[in-house]
């Protein structure tokens, strides 16, 4: 089996930079549905961190993001929002 190299989606040295891709999706899909089932305060406080997270990714990776990029951002931060509140 070849081995590939690691690429990053966006380049970097920044602390992120270092945790592997699949950590990241396994938190954020953990957060995510421990907060959905939840429900509540607790879970909307789940929910919030997370798009807190979102948005402060956003905003850090703004310049270097196509404007396509940034509109899926911005949807998936809209989506993740109103799931919080729906979960309250």
């Amino acid at each position: 089996m070849a081995r590939y190299p690691k690429r990053t989606l966006i380049p970097g040295s920044g602390p992120l930079a270092r945790v592997p891709a699949p950590v990241v999706f396994l938190l954020v899909l953990a957060l995510f549905g421990v907060g959905v089932w939840l429900q509540g305060a607790v879970g909307a406080l789940l929910l919030g961190v997370l798009a807190l997270g979102v948005a402060v990714m956003l905003a850090v990776t703004w310049p270097l993001l196509t404007p396509g990029a940034r509109g899926l951002r911005m949807v998936v931060l809209a989506l993740l929002v109103l799931i919080m509140v729906s979960v309250l």
